[in-house]
């Protein structure tokens, strides 16, 4: 699978911050039976990597992959759980340098239109825009079309079930990021059923 290959696997990618390994499969899936199989699972948690390898292992359907990917350590941890794919909110030299190699896709994090160009330079065309609402939206991406027609982006940051589908409606939008399809009075409450409803709304907002 390509990195576009990915960003256009379904509308929404969320972002899962697990901080109780015990929970990703029933997580997991609970948003594959709403139809959200594509899934972020950030290193902000001691139970991040931990949460990654029991979704690949026992979660069918699920592509799941890991966030907030900051060096290349990060990104070797990742790969040695069973990421799928990988995000980083960002671009540093190192991390460019150390994912380049991989087989697996990989999705750099731009806000600027010169940091999109130097992650294309890298041989990136996918791209995570981050934080997507602070740094100019929907009118930022429309304005890098023109110039960057290439690029396709999944804007993260500041995404909600209110902008998403017109994030979603751009040509240069693979899919949105965002953290409302696990809430975390969802995922206390052990209520899957209320997180499938969401991932099943999620999925509709790109037929």
């Amino acid at each position: 699978m390509t990195a576009e290959e990915l960003l256009r696997a379904g509308p929404v990618m969320p972002v899962l911050v697990i901080r109780d390994a015990g929970l990703a499969v029933d997580l997991a899936t609970a948003l594959v039976a709403g139809g959200i199989r594509t899934l972020e699972v950030t290193l902000r948690t001691p139970a991040a990597l931990d949460a990654i390898r029991q979704i690949r292992d026992r979660v069918p359907g699920a592509l799941v992959g890991a966030g907030t990917v900051l060096s290349p350590s990060d990104w070797q941890r990742a790969q040695d759980a069973g990421a799928m794919f990988g995000i980083s909110p960002g671009l540093t030299p190192a991390l460019l340098a150390a994912t380049r190699p991989s087989s697996l896709p990989f999705v750099p994090g731009v806000a600027t239109a010169s940091e999109a160009m130097t992650a294309l330079d890298a041989g990136f065309t996918a791209m995570k825009l981050f934080p997507a609402e602070a740094v100019g939206g929907q009118a930022l991406l429309k304005s890098l079309h023109g110039p960057l027609p290439q690029l396709l982006f999944c804007p993260t940051g500041g995404i909600h079930p209110g902008n998403a589908a017109a994030y979603l409606a751009l040509p240069n939008v693979g899919c949105v990021g965002g953290s409302w399809l696990a809430p975390e009075a969802a995922l206390a409450a052990h209520d899957w059923a209320a997180i499938t409803a969401l991932a099943r709304e999620a999925a509709a907002l790109r037929k």
